[in-house]
């Protein structure tokens, strides 16, 4: 029997299976089409075989790491949840996906790592809990770097300048694309009927996060909270397909290692020993970086003038 594909994904939190958008997306997506995956879920993307997440690691194509291209092979795989569309609802799923990127994506990045109190209180707190000792220090600041980067990649590179209109905007589109996204499922159970889709996927995964998540600067999620359809089918399929995956992750319980685990994983008390070690490293250099702490030659006492001591300590006085 082959073994199965193994997923790599961010643990579950806010109520949720994954706080990941792109993790969430292709776990939906899995569901959807009953895909037989090996899931990991993981608060370590240092873990995953290519350090980020999502990742899938498949046996023809290695690992893939980019959302559509994990969706694509699970497609050839014959796991494919847009495989009783019509030509029309293909390209509507297209258009839809294509909004989501440009109205939705933006605001989301910046409601979760732009927007100062939500950052600080809400998503730096989720993840430096989550990630363990002592990459939890530098991770989310690594982390939110790169969502600036990425926000400024669809927004342009001087959207960060004036932060206070690129909110408006970002808000005025969004509001318009949830808005537009509540008539289009209308009563419908799924956008396309009584069965997922692809594009289900892909919405539950940018609205979901929205949804549950408890931020203190909540204006986008009170506008989505004011269209009940769109809440209604978030809560549907977290119920039907995520009945048991809900919530934060639960405490580690430390076991002893099985012969099977040990050999599934030889690397594994190397990895977790060079994960501290480069966390040590990074916060010991930060240090020194930031004038914490400071390395001084001290002379001996017995071989400087007594004058010169009392003038060094009359200057630091002064200072």
């Amino acid at each position: 029997m082959a073994a199965p594909m193994e997923l790599y994904c961010w643990a579950p939190g806010w109520g949720l299976p994954s706080v990941d958008l792109d993790c969430l997306t292709v776990l939906t997506y899995a569901r959807f089409t009953g895909a037989p995956l090996k899931v990991h879920k993981i608060a370590n993307p240092w873990r995953s075989p290519s350090g980020t997440l999502p990742a899938l690691r498949t046996k023809d194509e290695g690992v893939l790491s980019d959302t559509q291209q994990i969706i694509t092979h699970l497609r050839k795989q014959k796991f494919n949840a847009d495989y009783d569309l019509s030509a029309r609802q293909g390209a509507d799923t297209l258009a839809f996906v294509s909004l989501l990127q440009k109205k939705l994506l933006p605001v989301l990045i910046h409601t979760f790592w732009v927007d100062a109190k939500n950052y600080v209180e809400h998503t730096r707190k989720w993840y430096a809990k989550a990630i363990p000792f002592p990459l939890n220090f530098f991770l989310p600041v690594r982390m939110h770097k790169r969502q600036l980067e990425r926000l400024q990649m669809i927004c342009g590179e001087d959207c960060l300048e004036n932060e206070e209109v690129l909110e408006k905007e970002l808000y005025r589109e969004a509001c318009e694309c949830l808005t537009l996204l509540s008539q289009r499922l209308g009563r419908q159970k799924f956008f396309f009927g009584d069965s997922p889709a692809s594009l289900d996927a892909f919405v539950f995964s940018h609205l979901a996060p929205l949804l549950k998540a408890k931020l203190p600067n909540g204006k986008l999620q009170q506008h989505l909270k004011a269209l009940p359809n769109l809440c209604n089918y978030c809560m549907t399929i977290l119920s039907l397909y995520f009945p048991w995956d809900e919530g934060d992750p639960p405490p580690v319980v430390p076991k002893a290692a099985t012969g099977d685990e040990a050999e599934e994983d030889p690397y594994k008390r190397r990895n977790q020993i060079f994960s501290v070690l480069v966390g040590l490293a990074a916060m010991i250099g930060y240090a020194f970086l930031s004038g914490i702490v400071s390395v001084q030659r001290q002379v001996p006492s017995q071989l400087r003038p007594r004058a010169i001591n009392l003038e060094e300590e009359e200057e630091e006085e002064e200072e």
